[in-house]
């Protein structure tokens, strides 16, 4: 057997755990980054606690989640980064609109999620899309040679409050690309983008709204605009994406 046979074997069957509807529901729901019980993605998937354990089960063997046991309850989560992106790429790269909202509580759950959620560790919707994109016009990355963070985005960094010390340490890409399903553009990724998403969190300029939405607060609205060189109103989720203006 070969080993382009064998991969193909391997892909195969990881293509076969994320096609069915209620597995992938469940992964798209753990972009959140956050733990989930089984009776919770159950109702989440609308199937019963037993179907959901099966699906759970083929997705742990598979490689795509981890579970932890505390007491009676089995927690649910992504297995890393990876799983993440490569669940938001395909989300990416899936055909045809999203079908219309059914109800205005769906419409508004769907406009914060399309504006500003998490996607594992970092940042994405259309937000996430703005500032990677501002980043890269103000020369803190530079993308010439491949997605990287320039000496001036280090200093930025620095001023912004992020520790550097951890950065270089972390055991990922440092920066990287990752498509948003939203907008089909890219978002930031790597170390980097989940050490901003966590500033921003820990700031309180971003809080998580009740599903993976982060819902801009009213302190963060112009501190972010500070640190990014726009006006405030340019962060308004009806706002027309704009890189241009000065920098930071």
């Amino acid at each position: 057997m070969t080993t382009a046979t064998t991969r193909g074997r391997a892909l195969a069957r990881l293509a076969t755990l994320l096609a069915d509807d209620t597995r992938a529901t469940i992964c798209l729901a753990l972009l959140d980054g956050r733990a989930w019980t089984a009776g919770e993605l159950a109702r989440l998937a609308g199937v019963a606690p037993s179907t959901a354990s099966d699906h759970l089960t083929r997705l742990v063997r598979g490689g795509l989640l981890v579970e932890e046991r505390q007491g009676r309850h089995r927690y649910l989560r992504l297995a890393g980064p990876s799983v993440a992106q490569l669940v938001e790429d395909l989300a990416g790269h899936a055909p045809g609109r999203p079908e219309p909202a059914r109800s205005l509580r769906a419409a508004r759950a769907g406009a914060a999620l399309a504006y500003a959620r998490t996607c594992y560790d970092h940042l994405a919707g259309r937000l996430g899309v703005l500032l990677r994109d501002r980043l890269l016009a103000c020369g803190l990355l530079d993308d010439a040679g491949g997605l990287a963070l320039t000496p001036a985005g280090l200093g930025w960094l620095d001023g912004l409050g992020v520790p550097l010390d951890l950065l270089r340490s972390a055991r990922r890409p440092l920066v990287r690309d990752c498509l948003d399903w939203t907008e089909r553009r890219p978002h930031l990724a790597g170390a980097l983008g989940a050490a901003l998403c966590g500033r921003f969190l820990d700031a309180g300029w971003l809080v998580r709204g009740g599903d993976r939405s982060l819902r801009l607060t009213p302190a963060g609205g112009p501190a972010l605009a500070a640190a990014f060189g726009l006006a405030p109103a340019d962060l308004a989720p009806d706002a027309a994406p704009d890189t241009g203006g000065g920098c930071a």
